[in-house]
């Protein structure tokens, strides 16, 4: 059996309405995974790309931006699969400010969903699956600014730097009890949170200069790295930050 087959585990991917969430259900149940789809609007697309390759999908509408679903997700998954054994913590927002002009409503609401609900949605995760014994696989979406500064978008770089430090801690603590904790780095991504940039003709210019593979990334290039921290290839890999960025900071 492949070191990469994903056969028998299920996944909870949230933000998997769209983009890269979407991508990377699609690649976990592509690997053969059941998947558990949470997202704030209609996943038809994603099941339909799904339920060719997985052997069960199940989607959930819920708004990460309080704690409420987190039990209901986790119910669901639960009641439908029986186990958690994969968790793709992708659900982000943006806000784009100069920082002098950042709201305090902004910086909460990207605090919110990118670091505080994906923090207490891993708990419910790790604690079943430590109270088990199982074992399991936990994958946070960061971002290269999680390492970067950027610009006009201090919310998203705090809540994404939160998110690698979140992936390290984890991983010192769960790593004794059979669960892997890692992040991946996407790079410049065409999806709904970069369609400002990529509207901008200048700075979707500079953006395509430094970047040595020489176009913009894809959802779907996320995907592999998502099944390879998700599957037993991975079972000695604790608290990384993959970046899947096309080159970026190698240059």
């Amino acid at each position: 059996m492949s070191r990469f087959d994903l056969t028998g585990r299920s996944a909870i991917v949230t933000g998997a309405n769209t983009g890269i969430g979407q991508a990377i259900a699609v690649a976990l149940a592509e690997a053969g995974a059941n998947i558990l789809a949470v997202g704030r609007s209609p996943m038809d697309e994603t099941e339909a790309q799904c339920r060719p390759h997985g052997k069960g999908f199940l989607a959930i509408h819920a708004d990460l931006a309080t704690l409420e679903p987190i039990e209901r997700i986790m119910g669901s998954a639960e009641e439908r699969f029986g186990r958690v054994d994969i968790l793709v913590n992708n659900a982000g927002i943006i806000r784009r400010a100069d920082a002098l002009d950042l709201t305090e409503a902004d910086w909460d609401a990207v605090m919110d969903v990118n670091v505080k609900s994906a923090f207490f949605l891993a708990q419910a995760v790790g604690r079943r699956m430590i109270a088990d014994g199982g074992g399991g696989k936990i994958v946070n979406v960061a971002s290269l600014l999680s390492v970067q500064g950027g610009i006009r978008v201090a919310s998203y770089t705090a809540a994404k730097s939160g998110l690698a430090g979140l992936t390290r801690l984890l991983a010192n603590e769960w790593a004794p009890k059979g669960i892997n904790v890692n992040a991946i780095a996407p790079g410049y991504v065409a999806s709904n949170n970069t369609a400002a940039l990529m509207a901008d003709p200048k700075r979707s210019a500079d953006i395509l200069a430094r970047i040595p593979a020489g176009r913009w990334g894809e959802p779907r290039d996320i995907g592999g790295a998502a099944v390879f921290l998700a599957s037993p290839a991975a079972d000695f890999v604790h608290g990384i930050l993959l970046p899947v960025d096309g080159g970026w900071l190698a240059r």
